[in-house]
């Protein structure tokens, strides 16, 4: 077993090797930019239009619906800002979920600060948003709804398709954000009445740094960077053409192996979640049970303090998260978890465990191991849990 047990791959994941190959002849002998006329610079653009067309093809898309961008915060915010700018003469109101990723749900706020109204639906106790909730908030002057594909701390998969469903029956744009879902679930833009869509290559073991968004033909769409006519006109600025290659191969392995691996970690989180709800009291598992992603485990332990549990997992050499915002200097509990129902206190105590296509179950053992021996001594040190036991045994 390695040193290291990576458990947050939903922050980010290892570039793999057959990837890295594929990048490195368009750092140091294609490196010419793909957007120069002679014919050194066509075998670049070639290469990266084959890219263009492959992650299209992925999604059920076409090779001219697929922008690159910088990753899956800018892809949010310009698919958002965009529709925003351009259909404003429809109307000023957005709708999304309270439980979006900080990148959608900032886009929103700001917004709001240019005069436009966001109704933000409730989501049930497992994070899935009601679609008749969503059917009732649209208005006539509705113009987006921006909903995510899976959440990342949570791992609730929402019922994308039907959210398109309600959105093209009364004309409105539907965003999701799938830089969780893609690459890990079946993902069809077509099939799932999707018009624009969030992707980022570090999430499915590509690069960091670049991502895409999918734009169906025919909506209107303005730049988020101007300067060059890179992209169609729509995105100023050199190429990151190794990036995009990377990401694409990424792409290509990941969605291979998609039925294995799922089949591999829905069977290895299930063992981790049975274990720790069997052997660790006053627990709860957070997130759908079924609709989830498959290397998802997010759990809250009562009467512990989520960021010191990531602390003592980090000294047994086990990486992991945390729903509480801390790490960002914010005290408050992640929204995510107050958006479910659960109050401060147990939310503070929440971990969130994400696999990767390599983790193991002798892996997920000892991490349960750790966290049955960490938890007790943690609350062995707790006078809210010892005043708990003690009226539990009155």
């Amino acid at each position: 077993m390695n040193d290291l047990i990576y458990l947050d791959n939903a922050a980010t994941t290892a570039v793999k090797p057959e990837v890295v190959e594929a990048m490195l002849p368009y750092f140091t002998e294609v490196y010419s930019n793909p957007s120069s006329v002679y014919r050194f610079a066509g075998k670049a653009k070639k290469a990266m239009e084959d890219a263009r067309e492959q992650i299209a093809g992925f999604v059920g898309a076409k090779p001219a619906e697929i922008y690159f961008t910088g990753g899956g915060s800018e892809s949010d915010n310009w698919a958002i800002k965009a529709v925003a700018e351009n259909y404003r003469e429809k109307g000023k109101h957005i709708i999304t979920s309270k439980i979006e990723h900080h990148a959608v749900l900032h886009t929103c706020e700001w917004l709001e600060k240019k005069g436009y109204e966001v109704t933000y639906l409730d989501v049930d106790e497992n994070g899935i948003i009601s679609l008749e909730e969503l059917e009732r908030a649209i208005r006539p002057d509705t113009i987006l709804i921006t909903i995510m594909f899976a959440n990342n701390e949570i791992g609730t998969i929402e019922p994308v398709k039907e959210i398109g469903e309600i959105a093209r029956k009364h004309d409105v744009l539907f965003h999701t954000d799938a830089v969780q879902a893609f690459a890990h679930v079946p993902v069809n833009v077509e099939e799932m009445n999707i018009d624009l869509m969030s992707a980022s290559g570090h999430k499915f073991y590509g690069p960091k740094g670049i991502g895409f968004l999918y734009i169906k033909n025919g909506i209107r769409i303005s730049p988020l960077i101007h300067g060059g006519a890179q992209e169609r006109s729509r995105r100023a600025g050199t190429h990151n053409v190794s990036g995009i290659i990377g990401m694409a191969k990424a792409a290509e392995i990941a969605i291979a192996d998609m039925e294995e691996n799922s089949r591999k970690e829905t069977e290895i989180r299930d063992h981790l979640i049975h274990r720790i709800e069997q052997e660790i009291p006053y627990v709860r598992v957070n997130g759908h049970r079924e609709k989830r992603l498959p290397g998802n485990v997010n759990v809250c332990f009562r009467f512990v303090e989520g960021e010191s549990l990531l602390i003592m997992l980090d000294q047994k050499g086990i990486c992991a998260s945390s729903g509480s915002a801390c790490t960002s200097g914010s005290l408050d509990p992640s929204h995510v978890l107050l958006a479910i129902g659960l109050p401060h206190e147990i939310a503070h105590g929440s971990v969130r465990l994400t696999l990767s296509d390599t983790t193991t179950r002798e892996e997920a053992d000892y991490v349960v191991d750790n966290l049955k021996e960490i938890v007790e001594r943690m609350r062995s040190m707790s006078p809210l849990y010892d005043d708990f036991i003690k009226r539990k045994e009155d």
